[in-house]
């Protein structure tokens, strides 16, 4: 399973430079994220079980720079599965020229707000990630 959300450059995403922010793709990825547990259909079910994914580490690697008005295209997946965690990888496309601009892996690990610690995914939703990766 892949999530996409399109994203527009504006003008308050650039630098000095007048290309995107690095900080930025921080934020366009995990804006793909949120649609892709929105779209995956976990989130909110986790939450009421006092649940949460916790970003542990993010891996960016920059390849092409992106500008003012230039629609972004966050792909993102299921790569990994472990007993705690989840890891994910995100790529972000110029839509216009279908270029590489950013390559991403973040790994979550599975949060108990009641028990402050990291803990077990639970059964049924390890195995609806496990269908899920690619």
């Amino acid at each position: 399973m892949q999530g996409k959300v399109q994203i527009k450059v504006r003008g308050y995403h650039l630098d000095i430079f007048q290309h995107v922010n690095n900080a930025r793709y921080l934020e366009f990825l995990e804006e793909g994220r949120w649609a892709f547990f929105d779209e995956f259909n976990v989130g909110d079910d986790m939450l009421k079980q006092g649940i949460v994914w916790a970003v542990v580490n993010i891996n960016i690697d920059f390849k092409a720079e992106a500008g003012f008005g230039d629609v972004l295209e966050v792909e993102t997946q299921f790569s990994k599965l472990s007993n705690r965690s989840i890891t994910m990888k995100q790529r972000i496309l110029n839509a216009s020229n279908n270029k590489l601009v950013v390559e991403a892996d973040v790994t979550y690990v599975c949060f108990s707000k009641e028990h402050q610690a990291a803990i077990p995914l639970p059964e049924d939703y390890r195995q609806k990630i496990e269908q899920a990766i690619v």
